[in-house]
């Protein structure tokens, strides 16, 4: 396990809006109002999503909530990823606004089946179109933070050095450890100060520091997304022994106590209750999810 794993296990789509759309003038309206992220891979044809020319073997990903506009004369599969919870969010807060990527790890084909698959009636159809969509986003994430004209955070290129790599991999792995910088450097095999030194110097800040960030992080999601949490089993989950110490390092890195943190989860969490997350497509009349729309 490491960071890009971490985040990208919070991205899933577990039934998100899927549209086939042709385009051409009776095209869509703006697409992605409200949602997190959306995944637009061209099918057939060529399309030009934000103003961007996205070619048969490209996709794009554009981050919310902003909508935007799609054109051209393709077939152009979307996917909407609407995301709560902290660690999510570390992932979006390092992304353009929009990023195109090119097929370099083999999608092509898993296109096609998509394509076959939205068309399709078998049983689990959704959950299949779910796990593909989930890849078409990884690889494409994967390509562009590997890519020339990405500016990928320091933790992403540490992953490829053997002592902060080594060093972040089991943070991620056990979080809830005992970690200290003895036992960290110790996972790296080099000294402490070797690996304060390199660590701070591609990542941007100390050891600790970062698994204290990441273990708030992950408590944040604990405390207003698992029912029946307390600060006392969160802190345990996180590392701390203690729900004292817990507290005041949640208040200093987020700024408020976890149970104010929790309460106000909550609270807007029941504001929202019952109600469907906007979709234009829906809006406007359109198809439902995972169907064709004919054009």
């Amino acid at each position: 396990m490491d960071p890009f794993d971490d985040l990208l296990r919070g991205v899933r789509t577990d039934g998100a809006l899927f549209d086939l759309s042709r385009l051409g003038p009776s095209a869509p309206g703006p697409l992605g109002e409200g949602a997190a992220l959306t995944l637009c891979s061209t099918l057939r044809g060529e399309a030009w999503v934000a103003g961007r020319r996205v070619p048969v073997g490209e996709a794009a990903v554009v981050k919310g909530p902003e909508p935007f506009e799609v054109r051209g004369d393709g077939l152009l599969l979307t996917g909407v990823y609407r995301l709560s919870g902290e660690v999510p969010r570390r992932l979006l807060r390092v992304l353009p606004r929009m990023l195109v990527v090119p097929d370099d790890d083999g999608c092509a084909e898993l296109r096609g089946f998509l394509e076959a698959q939205l068309c399709a009636t078998r049983p689990g159809r959704q959950i299949v179109l779910d796990r593909m969509l989930d890849w078409l986003l990884v690889c494409a994430l994967r390509d562009w933070f590997d890519g020339p004209d990405s500016e990928p955070p320091g933790w992403y290129v540490a992953l490829g050095d053997p002592v902060v790599g080594a060093a972040l991999r089991a943070m991620h792995e056990a979080p809830g450890a005992a970690w200290a910088l003895a036992s960290l450097a110790a996972e790296a095999g080099v000294s402490r100060t070797t690996l304060a030194k390199r660590f701070t110097e591609l990542v941007g800040q100390a050891p600790l520091a970062y698994l204290t960030e990441w273990r708030m992080a992950l408590a944040a999601d604990l405390l207003t997304g698992e029912p029946g949490a307390t600060v006392g089993s969160v802190a345990r989950r996180v590392g701390y022994a203690d729900p004292f110490g817990f507290s005041a390092a949640f208040k200093r890195v987020r700024g408020v106590s976890p149970s104010a943190y929790r309460a106000a989860g909550t609270a807007g969490a029941a504001a929202t209750a019952g109600t469907t997350p906007s979709s234009p497509a829906l809006a406007r009349g359109g198809t439902p999810r995972g169907a064709v729309r004919s054009g």
